[in-house]
């Protein structure tokens, strides 16, 4: 398939790129000296979307680029930016998909399970309910219901991402320095639920959605076992050989992270049931068996 991306030189759009190289890429990047460096040499790059009249030519789009949404506090201007980032730029791909003779098959757009606000312990997939309500819900209910505009045009499909798990990058990377240093704890309560996937499960699902002409609209790509945090923080521990005795309190959180500490406060147990209903195979379900996987060797 000859495939547009945006957001290539992320953690997963990098990782999918060298995972599935049968396929063409056409990647979409703010530097096209940086992106060669990361990119393989056969990957086309382009600096702007004004550079394409149309999509024709492109079997697939897929849309993962965005403001990183935890690295700064969430202030109005940043609301701003991590919206516009996402938005603009969807807006701009549905626009080419209109004006294209032969649009591209299917249209891959990045979501979040920040989607579904702070819902305890109810479990949630893909046809609960969804309203807006914090900031994380509105940021990604914009950005779906811009992508859709698409489903005239093309097959759309929504990729409600969990906390992906790598060792090379995300949300585990960063953990992975005071938890080895035995600083590590549960966060607030411990009692949130954290919907957690392998990035190679990830990739994995990513390029099944893309194959599968049957799937459509949201799609949950999270691992089938959610864990409370505590149980999470525990695991993580355990993998590295190490004694996880130090909780992080809301309130200090707060303090460090502003509103955005919602991000490691709020509980979503998600679960995957259209790639579960569909026959996706998860290489990783359980939590230890990623943690295993993505750590050995890292425990010293």
């Amino acid at each position: 398939m000859n495939i547009l991306i945006t957001g290539g030189t992320g953690l997963i759009g990098q990782a999918f790129i060298r995972q599935f190289g049968d396929h063409q890429f056409t990647v979409l990047t703010r530097s096209i000296q940086d992106s060669n460096a990361a990119l393989p040499a056969a990957v086309s790059l382009i600096d702007s979307l004004e550079h394409l009249q149309n999509l024709d030519g492109f079997d697939a789009v897929i849309n993962l680029a965005g403001e990183p949404i935890i690295d700064k506090r969430w202030s109005p201007k940043q609301k701003h930016i991590i919206c516009q980032s996402r938005w603009l730029l969807t807006q701009q791909l549905v626009a080419l998909f209109a004006l294209s003779q032969k649009p591209p098959s299917v249209f891959l757009n990045g979501s979040a399970i920040g989607v579904y606000g702070d819902r305890g312990e109810q479990e949630l997939t893909e046809a609960s309910a969804v309203e807006v309500g914090d900031f994380s819900t509105e940021l990604c209910l914009g950005w779906e219901e811009i992508a859709m505009q698409a489903q005239s045009y093309t097959r759309v499909v929504l990729l409600r991402t969990g906390i992906v798990l790598a060792a090379h990058g995300g949300a585990l990377a960063k953990m992975l320095l005071p938890f080895k240093c035995c600083l590590g704890g549960r966060i607030g309560d411990g009692g949130q639920y954290m919907s957690w996937i392998h990035y190679q499960d990830h990739i994995n699902a990513m390029h099944y959605v893309l194959l599968d002409k049957d799937i459509s609209g949201a799609v949950n790509l999270v691992a089938p076992e959610a864990q409370k945090n505590s149980v999470f923080t525990q695991t993580l521990a355990k993998s590295l050989n190490r004694v996880a005795i130090f909780p992080m309190p809301k309130k200090i959180l707060w303090a460090l992270l502003g509103e955005s500490s919602c991000l490691l406060l709020d509980s979503q147990n998600v679960v995957p049931q259209k790639l579960l209903e569909s026959g996706f195979n998860f290489n990783f379900r359980s939590l230890k068996s990623a943690l295993d996987d993505l750590l050995v060797g890292t425990a010293n």
